[in-house]
């Protein structure tokens, strides 16, 4: 850090440098590799449910029969979000951003858990399954909301992933979209020091209650750069409209330097683990549906940002058809992931709680120095 005589480099946006000793993920970006407690996360998208990643992340190791049951239930009897908080959001405007209502209606939870400021481990444990469990209500109640439809009360015997369509539709989804959507809950659930992890481990440092800082994980994920990325990557294929239309798309993109979304990330430098999935899924629902021009232009941006840039896609570029297709709103996408990343914000707390230690990181200063107040009438 600079002494006023001699500076050293700052790493801009803190890449590559060590902010915390974590046991809950890890990212080898060079090898396209992701575990979650020691686990690839090809293993767990192949046989585990998310309830027994969210186990995981929580205790570093995978449930037995009976512990898994014992957390299924207490997650499914979470499910109800406050009566008060549901007639809250039913006040807001209905063009309020999905991420800005969950921002407001996860800090409002507060209220309801007399418990919620507990940093210990049982207190804390407690106030995640909450959270876990209310997240996905509160989002797929405010589409509801905002449509002027009644919000649907959740189903204490679906999973997580069930749960949240079921609320979402008003309907049941199929075997094969549960399954689906299981999984992508999965591959979403922790990623490292991302943005909005980050933003939960500094504010649960402070040993500010989890809802604080599950508050803060929220604004920072909704931002594009983060978690919208797959909003826009969905946008941008609209934009396009055609496979036709991909290559001349691309070419004049990159002339004007804009941004290709979905393509590229700040760790990889391989092929994402989560786009294989992905693209599995974006496949099939393509081929499930018969509208095959998304898969079939991401495919091609896919083709033409490796060939001119040696760049491959990440979680964001086919998740976004994916959804799509399975007829949800753009702007939902975001809230999507946050139903997912919890469980992995929701763990890194609980990390932090139980060896915490203030993050407080220096500035590299390089503003003006020896400055002499000069009284207002003479500047």
């Amino acid at each position: 850090m600079s002494t006023g005589t001699e500076t050293t480099a700052a790493a801009e946006g803190l890449r590559g440098v060590v902010a915390a000793q974590s046991a809950i993920g890890d990212v080898n970006g060079e090898q396209g590799i992701l575990i979650y407690q020691g686990y690839n996360i090809h293993d767990l998208a192949e046989h585990a449910t998310f309830e027994e990643v969210i186990f995981l992340l929580w205790n570093g190791r995978l449930p037995k029969s009976d512990e898994l049951a014992a957390l299924t239930a207490e997650l499914r009897a979470n499910y109800e979000a406050p009566a008060e908080v549901i007639a809250m959001m039913k006040t807001f405007p209905k063009t309020a951003d999905p991420m800005d209502v969950l921002r407001t209606a996860v800090s409002s939870l507060d209220f309801y858990d007399a418990n919620g400021h507990g940093t210990d481990r049982e207190h804390a444990v407690k106030t995640a399954i909450k959270l876990t469990a209310q997240i996905g209500t509160i989002s797929a109640a405010w589409d509801r909301i905002r449509n002027g439809r009644e919000v649907i009360a959740p189903d204490h015997t679906l999973s997580i992933a069930e749960n949240f369509l079921y609320m979402l539709r008003g309907e049941r989804a199929d075997a094969d979209e549960a399954h689906m959507f299981d999984v992508c809950l999965i591959l979403h659930a922790d990623h490292e020091l991302n943005a909005s992890t980050f933003t939960t481990r500094v504010v649960s440092g402070t040993l500010a209650g989890m809802y604080g800082a599950v508050t803060a994980g929220i604004a920072a994920l909704a931002g594009p750069l983060h978690g919208g990325a797959n909003t826009n990557v969905m946008k941008m294929l609209i934009e396009i409209g055609e496979p036709d239309k991909v290559d001349a798309w691309v070419d004049r993109a990159l002339e004007e330097k804009r941004k290709i979304m979905g393509i590229g990330h700040a760790v990889y430098k391989t092929e994402d683990p989560r786009a294989t999935w992905l693209r599995k899924y974006s496949r099939h629902m393509a081929d499930k549906t018969g509208i095959t021009k998304w898969y079939e232009m991401s495919q091609r941006i896919e083709q033409l940002m490796h060939e001119k840039k040696g760049m491959f896609p990440n979680v964001d570029f086919y998740s976004a058809s994916t959804y799509y297709l399975m007829g949800i709103a753009l702007d939902m996408y975001t809230p999507i992931f946050a139903v997912s990343r919890i469980s992995g914000w929701t763990g890194h707390i609980l990390e932090q709680y139980g060896n915490n230690k203030l993050i407080r990181p220096r500035a590299e200063y390089i503003g003006k120095r020896d400055q002499t107040y000069v009284a207002i009438g003479d500047r």
